[in-house]
Parts: structure tokens; sequence; C-alpha cells
């Protein structure tokens, strides 16, 4: 029998409850593949500063460099927020990307037939639409030095971000972005702001050269510009988005909201060695603890850890259908809830997707 270990960071919040959900998801895959999942809890965020002192505690980090994945509930809210920047919950997530190099933010936007209409988008524009965002997560603007907020010599104000990408960190995401395309519709769309940006210049350069090793899979250059404006008039186009750190922080969100359901979007934070799995959504402190959540984003980021880090692609492709099959039956959290639709809280959400999960 295969065994995995699985750090899990439950967090703030809604993030306790709906990663609850998603192990009981989890330890029900593990009987009907042959799999087993040891899972060990960690502290992150909130939680660890009101434990520890500390949004990102060294025995966490530990924790999660031992595991095979990492599955992260959400960190933050208002109990927080009086603390220093570099003391608050978030920087915790951003200390464990740093640290276990995560260095790829794989963001899926997929419209469920179900849910088409929540799109602000035409349904004969939005069917169909299943891509993936690549973003470079580890380096770019939000990294770059020099960075601050200076005085000129005669007393006036003045700021730097410095946008830089050494050739081996975008090599390296767009390898993976390659590599992620082949094994989907083999088209891959490259996003950058190579007529006005030497980063950008380069960045387009190495995808060209990293092309020549994947023959297969069509390439596409866009302006970020542009991406963002053809996402809204043809976004079942597209099928794998890769770009930097700032681009794909801009557009995975927008692709988010392409496809309506923000509490049934996954994500992924992948390097070499080490994978961290999430919703994208936040802690929603305002419904914590009162058992409405929606757990599909962090069952779907469990789906994605069982095809990325584990290789069970009938696994993922399983709890996929469990997710659509209950979803077409008409039940519905309240945040994706409509007019005609079965309204159930959190843990009968999960109830009713392992009803239906099977081989």
């Amino acid at each position: 029998m295969k065994r995995y270990k699985v750090a899990v960071l439950k967090g703030d919040g809604i993030g306790p409850e709906i990663v609850e959900q998603a192990l009981r998801v989890l330890k029900r895959v593990g009987e009907l593949y042959g799999v087993e999942f040891e899972t060990k809890e960690g502290y992150i965020g909130g939680a660890a500063i009101d434990r520890f002192g500390d949004p990102l505690p060294e025995e966490t980090l530990k924790l999660c460099k031992e595991a095979d994945a990492v599955l992260l509930g959400a960190v933050g809210g208002p109990e927080w927020d009086h603390l220093p920047t570099d003391k608050r919950p978030e920087k915790g997530l951003l200390r464990i990307r740093k640290e276990l190099d995560l260095y790829a933010n794989l963001r899926p936007a997929k419209v469920w037939e179900p849910l088409i209409s929540s799109s602000p988008l035409k349904e004969e524009v939005v069917r169909g639409t299943d891509m993936l965002v690549v973003r470079e997560l580890t380096s770019g603007i939000y990294y770059g030095e020099p960075r601050g907020i200076f005085t000129d010599e005669e007393g006036k104000r003045y700021a730097i971000n410095t946008m830089k990408y050494h050739e081996d960190e975008i090599r390296r995401v767009v390898r993976k972005a390659f590599e992620i395309a082949r094994k989907r519709k083999k088209k891959l769309t490259s996003v950058d702001k190579a007529n006005v940006l030497e980063v950008s210049a380069l960045w387009r350069q190495i995808v060209e050269e990293e092309a020549k090793n994947f023959p297969d899979v069509e390439l596409e250059h866009l302006y970020v510009d542009n991406c963002a404006m053809q996402l809204v008039r043809r976004p079942s186009t597209f099928d794998v988005i890769v770009t930097g750190n700032i681009f794909g922080d801009i557009i995975s969100d927008e692709a988010g909201v392409v496809v309506g359901s923000l509490g049934m979007l996954p994500s992924a934070s992948v390097g070499d060695r080490h994978a961290l799995y999430e919703p994208v959504h936040g802690s929603a402190p305002d419904i914590a603890g009162k058992g409405i959540a929606n757990p599909i984003a962090t069952i779907l980021s469990v789906a994605m850890m069982l095809k990325y880090s584990f290789n069970l692609d009938e696994a993922h492709d399983a709890i996929e259908r469990a997710v659509e099959r209950t979803l077409n039956e008409g039940y519905r959290t309240p945040d994706i809830a409509s007019e005609g639709t079965k309204v159930v809280g959190t843990k009968e959400m999960t109830d009713l997707i392992l009803e239906r999960l099977s081989p």
C-alpha cells in the first residue's frame, strides 16, 4: 500500500471547518484506491500567532518540509489587523511559499455547467471554459530589490519597486507550464509585456527556447493588456496560461471572476520538492462556526493534491465527477444558491459529495 504524509494547516476563520470536511474526502479516496494518507496538524496564521507569537513557527515549517504535500485552509481575520505588518497572519503564508520554494502557483478556472449563470458573462461566451493559470510565485516585482519609499534632496518622497527575474527562475516555471499543458489540451499562452519591459523580453526569449523541447504543445504569446481583454471575449479558448508574479496575480483573479464562483476555486503552489494546496477564497470570519461555508474549493484542492503530488489522476477525476453530480442535482451552499436550489450546510454538502464518490 502506498503511503503519503500530508501536513494539515487549518488556519483561521472557516479554515478549520472546511479542511475537516476535505480530510473526510481524502480518507475516502484512500479507502477506494488503496492509499494511506498520514495527516499531521500544524499551526499557521492567526492561530499560530495566538499560540506561539509567530505566524509561521519553526515546528510548522519542519512539519511541512517533511511532508509529501501540505493542505491549508485560510489565514487572517480582523482580530490580528492591529499587528505590525511583519507579524500579521498573511506573513506566514508568504514565508512558507518562500521557505518551501513554491515557485509555481496553479489556479484552475473552470465553469461548472450547473453554475454557469453565476458568471457575469453571457452563457454562450463562458460555456466550456476550463483553464489553468500558472503564476510565478517567488520572484518578480514582489520580491525584487531595491525597494522602499525614500526622500530626495529636495525633501520630496519617491518609491521604488524592482522587477527582476533570473533566467533560471523563468525557465523552471515555464517548463512546469509546458509539462502541465502537455497533459491537458496541449496549448500554452505566455503572457508578458515584451514591447515595453526588458524583463518581459527575456521572459519571451526563454519561453521560445523551452518551446523547442515541447513541439507537441501549441504556443501563443499575448501582451498582458490584450490577455485581460481576451479572457473576457473568449475565455473558453484558453488552456494553460503562464506568466510572471504581478501579471499572474491580476490575470488569475480575473479568470476566477469570469467563471463566477469564488467558493469553487482551488489552487496549488508547487516547487520541485514541495507543494501546498489551498482554496482561493479567504478565511471569511463573518461566517466562521456557522456551518454554512462552502467546502468545495478545499475539496477540489485535495483533488489537485492527488493529481499533482501523488499522480492519482483517476482519484482527481472521481472527485470532480462527484462534485458535478451533486451540483447537477441542485444542492448548493448559501454562497452559490439560487432560486429553486436545495440549500445545505458545510457538512451536508460534503456528505452528498462522498455519497457520489466512486472510482
